[in-house]
């Protein structure tokens, strides 16, 4: 007799959506996964990756096993594929961890703790398997720790500067809006569950207007697409917002209320002409003017910001300038205006119980020195006192991900440097570990997950007996601090006891949200307090700032931010060309603005290793304008050398359209699949960004020439 049954989880990886999802199990083995029809924004369907995450749990190349490397770090053969088990020996459990308890010891003992370093990203973005226990470890253990500003930080210190939260406009109220603005939001390729709303509010008359400088397929199912060189976004709402408040566009009643420093930002713009702005942008100066008049006049408005925009060196402060839009028209009053980049500032749950940061104090009388992950390549490199000796993955790939990839594996080939990875496959990083530890997928742990895309907690509970001798994050680093000898009882609290832990705190919006509550319901909106809806409003609608309630120092929208220009920066806002754009000097010799762009249907590097996954993706390409292709001898299809003074890598030409001229643009996948062993960060630079210290993957100029191989 079959037992069947379905389970309740959520998709942890890193995307805005946090699905949630329903697991078929027959007799102990997942047979179907589908979106949940009853999360509002899930609402039945998964995007095509997830869709297919039973080949991903079941895949032939799962690491299932402890492993230790008994070949050289690296590759084996380019090209050889994800499987180079020439290069393992399985070992048992115990010996594994007997290994890491000893050589971490003895790091500890020759160097200071901080000689080992803990790297992880969002492989998981689960609360529990993302940042609890492991942190407790780390903190506990005196280890270096990671400032993990790879992706967002830019962006959402821009955000914070403003409103000084990350809050914003709810998915569903989308649906109400009459003008969108995707600002580098590919919303088709990574928020694929906000375009059902969008596609409602088109049928009852909204325009969608698409801000990007790659014609991405949100561009092309745009109203109005404008085509935006890289790095000028800054500009671009400078530019608008001198057009709204000169033609007296701006809510002025709102700007009074809930509003600091309108008056330096009065002045500030007067700069920002629309002919100046054009120059910059390549957006002609009849559509700034165009685009600023229809979005403070059509209600409401509402802006899908992504961190596309702060992927440059002017980053936090493009993020800056957008965010200040709806605080001077005001349309944080009306549902379905406002702005959306990160709804994650809304969960406060209680991160100090779960990380345990007083663990590290007590051990170090001070708070261990600070590793900027962008910067992994330096770290590793460098003669700091003391050395990166030991270094712990999990959650992140980054001999894929890192920027100025040549140096980071430079590092990684060191062979006094002792690597760990706890990986679910055999990834660019596990190529370079001495220990290789196997990781189970979320169907086979239990775990909270919040989301940056909406304001539903959820419960995602364990579906599967985890796969061969798989363990989770949780069980990893609570087992090690076991081995290690620390006696304190967070290390030997259960799941279940961690997230009652995460639930007990402060934020008045987790009233009434318990774990029996979760495991009952699967997933619970927030309990936002009366005063942030508004009455009669569709569904009781969350307006955060509708009435002010900004969390910022002053209690207001900063227009004007004591805290930006203790920086050294311009306290309103300003545009500066990135240092590596069409706008520099470097440009004489790399005269082409390269565009490091995420696939459309991998997540970062995940996924782009599963054949079912590949065989959607067109891969190897870059894609460049027909005017820049004929400048070279070009044309669709042949081989290229891209480079600068990084690095170079082999692709094919595509010329498509797909970018303007000056522009050109390549996709990250595993550097193990590409030509030479190599992806497209050997060209980025650990160049950091203006506000944040995050990566500047769309600030990098190279030039291209035809490839001609050897006859």
């Amino acid at each position: 007799m079959q037992m069947k049954k379905i389970v309740h989880a959520a998709c942890p990886h890193d995307c805005p959506d946090a699905c949630g999802v329903l697991i078929t199990v027959e007799d102990g083995r997942a047979t179907k996964i589908q979106g949940d029809p009853a999360h509002p924004v899930t609402r039945g369907f998964l995007c095509a990756k997830v869709a297919k995450y039973l080949d991903r749990v079941y895949s032939p190349d799962r690491v299932l096993y402890p492993m230790r490397r008994v070949g050289p770090k690296g590759p084996r053969t380019v090209g050889e594929g994800t499987r180079a088990t020439q290069s393992w020996q399985r070992i048992p459990w115990d010996e594994a961890l007997d290994e890491i308890t000893s050589r971490f010891k003895a790091v500890s003992a020759e160097f200071g703790s901080e000689a080992i370093l803990p790297y992880s990203f969002g492989g998981t973005l689960g609360t529990l398997n993302s940042a609890c226990m492991d942190r407790r470890f780390f903190h506990r253990l005196g280890a270096s720790q990671l400032a993990r500003n790879i992706c967002s930080a830019a962006g959402e210190a821009g955000l914070e500067s403003v409103l000084g939260v990350k809050l914003g406009t709810e998915p569903e109220q989308f649906r109400h809006s009459r003008y969108i603005i995707a600002w580098a939001a590919n919303i088709h390729g990574n928020n694929v569950h906000l375009w059902p709303f969008i596609v409602e509010a088109r049928r009852q008359g909204a325009k969608l207007v698409v801000i990007d400088p790659y014609r991405t397929q949100t561009a092309k199912c745009a109203d109005w697409y404008l085509p935006i060189n890289p790095g000028t976004d800054a500009a671009l709402a400078m530019g608008m917002m001198r057009v709204i408040i000169n033609e007296n566009l701006h809510d002025a009643d709102y700007v009074e209320r809930y509003t600091l420093g309108f008056e330096d930002l009065r002045v500030k713009v007067q700069e920002y002409t629309p002919e100046r702005v054009s120059q910059w942008t390549g957006i002609a100066a009849s559509d700034v003017v165009k685009l600023a008049r229809e979005y403070a006049t059509t209600h409401p408005a509402a802006i899908r910001l992504n961190y596309g925009v702060q992927r440059s060196e002017g980053g936090g402060m493009a993020t800056r300038a957008v965010a200040m839009l709806p605080c001077i028209t005001g349309s944080w009053k009306e549902v379905g205006g406002g702005l959306q980049l990160s709804t994650s500032g809304s969960y406060g749950l209680n991160k100090a119980a779960l990380a345990r940061p007083d663990l590290m104090n007590e051990l170090l009388g001070r708070p261990a020195r600070t590793v900027n992950m962008v910067e992994l390549g330096k770290a590793l490199n460098s003669l700091d006192d003391p050395p990166i000796k030991s270094l712990f993955v999990y959650g992140c790939n980054p001999a894929a991900t890192c920027p100025n990839h040549n140096e980071v594996i430079r590092g990684l080939r060191r062979p006094d440097l002792f690597t760990v990875v706890h990986e679910q496959f055999f990834t660019d990083t596990t190529d370079y570990a001495d220990i290789l530890l196997p990781a189970t997928t979320f169907f086979e742990h239990k775990d909270l997950q919040t989301g940056y895309g909406h304001y539903y907690l959820q419960l995602s509970s364990q579906a599967i007996e985890p796969l061969g001798e798989c363990r989770s994050n949780v069980e990893v680093f609570r087992t090690l601090a076991l081995r290690m000898g620390f006696e304190e009882e967070c290390f030997r609290e259960s799941d279940e006891q961690m997230i009652d832990a995460a639930l007990d705190s402060r934020n008045l919006w987790l009233t009434g949200i318990d774990r029996e509550r979760l495991e009952r319901e699967g997933h619970v909106r927030l309990n936002f307090e009366d005063q942030f809806s508004v009455p009669g409003s569709p569904m009781s609608a969350f307006l955060p700032f509708a009435h002010g309630n900004f969390r910022t120092p002053s209690g207001k929208a900063e227009l004007y931010s004591e805290s930006v220009k203790a920086q050294g920066l311009d306290p309103v806002a300003q545009f500066t060309p990135p240092s590596e754009s069409r706008h520099s000097e470097q440009s004489k010799l790399f005269p082409l603005e390269l565009l490091a762009r995420k696939s459309d249907n991998f997540l970062n590097s995940t996924f782009s290793n599963l054949p079912v996954i590949q065989e959607m993706e067109e891969d190897g390409l870059l894609e460049m304008s027909a005017s820049d292709a004929e400048a070279r001898g070009i044309v669709d299809g042949d081989p290229v050398r891209v480079f600068n003074r990084r690095g170079d890598i082999l692709l094919k030409a595509k010329v498509d359209g797909a970018v303007g001229a000056g522009v050109v643009c390549a996709r990250l996948r595993w550097a193990k699949l590409g030509p030479e062993g190599r992806n497209i960060n050997v060209l980025t630079s650990e160049k950091l960004t203006d506000l944040g210290n995050s990566a500047t993957f769309y600030s990098v100029l190279v030039e291209v020439e035809l490839f001609q191989t050897a006859s």
